[in-house]
């Protein structure tokens, strides 16, 4: 009775079968975003420009800076109420679409990978340091980055879009492959649909914890849905780091202990942190939001670290988010073949 219960419980939060169409998902995802590169401007998944474009415009009205922070607060409520609401709904009628039109389970691993990102991720870095390598860093260098990140990296030096750039290989990992994937291996499509909306209502007006409010409650709630991931996330980066020329892993698990020159979560937490202890860089600092507000982040990385950073840390940092993906499919392989 007790072994049945438990079986029955195993099977709700984790479902091996969902596997094999999160690989194929991730590989699609590899490769056409190599191919097509940011969605409009935005490596993040594509999810994500979907939100911004439903439910952007609708939230800058209610985001209001002169008004009272619990008004704020109130209003950012409504609109993520409003978000998981259609979240939900939508889920339910992709997991009906996907059961009547399975198309061999091609329609499953194309829904899922509209709410992943990896290729794109590349070709933003890439295309950022083929710039810096160059010494030509003009506007369309770093673009995608600005729009990915929300930032105005206009009026940044080379070190700090190089800063933002080291940022995103770690927290686009964590929020546009790691979390998502994981809340479908728990619940299929509707819940890896109902994590992506509320990721990017949080990465849409949660300005890294600096919202004066309205980006309060999204951020909260995607905290309380990526925290786990975002830990597994860090795992995976810290073993990336042994396969990476001149990285220290040994650092990167310092960055689990204390909270001195650690990222907030709201900053990026574990996979910042783990990133910027094992390349040995201080990245983060603060940054302006491309709505004009002040973003003033942790300075993240060990003592005596530089924040000098250039293309050649850069580089590395893409090698470990590369290396990352690869673990993360291995990962997912190992599973499905002890767990089938």
């Amino acid at each position: 009775m007790i072994t049945t219960l438990t079986d029955q419980l195993y099977m709700m939060l984790f479902d091996v079968t969902r596997i094999p169409y999160a690989i194929a998902a991730l590989f699609l995802v590899m490769i056409m975003g190599m191919v097509i590169g940011p969605w409009s401007g935005n490596a993040y998944p594509f999810t994500y420009w979907l939100t911004d474009k439903a439910l952007g415009g609708f939230g800058d009205r209610l985001d209001r800076i002169k008004r009272q922070r619990v008004d704020l607060m109130f209003r950012g409520f409504i609109l993520t109420a409003i978000a998981f609401f259609i979240a939900v709904l939508l889920g339910q009628y992709l997991f009906s679409f996907i059961r009547s039109q399975p198309v061999y389970g091609a329609s499953e691993i194309i829904i899922l990978a509209l709410m992943l990102s990896a290729g794109a991720v590349w070709v933003t870095l890439l295309r950022l340091y083929k710039a810096l390598e160059n010494k030509d860093v003009g506007q369309g260098a770093y673009y995608a980055l600005a729009r990915s990140m929300r930032l105005n990296l206009s009026n940044t030096d080379n070190f700090g879009i190089t800063r933002a750039g080291l940022n995103f290989a770690a927290r686009s990992f964590d929020k546009g492959m790691v979390a998502p994937l994981f809340w479908y291996i728990i619940g299929g499509i509707p819940f890896a649909l109902i994590y992506s909306v509320i990721a990017a209502l949080s990465w849409r007006f949660g300005k890294d914890g600096f919202s004066k409010g309205f980006g309060a409650f999204p951020m909260f709630l995607e905290r309380l849905l990526g925290f786990i991931p975002s830990m597994i996330a860090a795992l995976i980066l810290m073993v990336a780091a042994l396969f990476t020329p001149t990285a220290k892993t040994h650092k990167g698990f310092a960055a689990w202990l204390g909270y001195k020159h650690r990222a907030k979560y709201e900053e990026g937490g574990y996979p910042v942190s783990v990133l910027a202890w094992s390349l040995n860089l201080i990245i983060g600092g603060p940054f302006q939001d491309i709505s004009g507000s002040a973003l003033n982040g942790e300075w993240v990385g060990p003592e005596g670290a530089t924040a000098r950073n250039d293309h050649k840390h850069l580089r590395r940092a893409l090698y470990i988010n590369v290396v990352a993906h690869i673990l993360l499919l291995a990962m997912l392989c190992l599973i499905f073949v002890f767990s089938a």
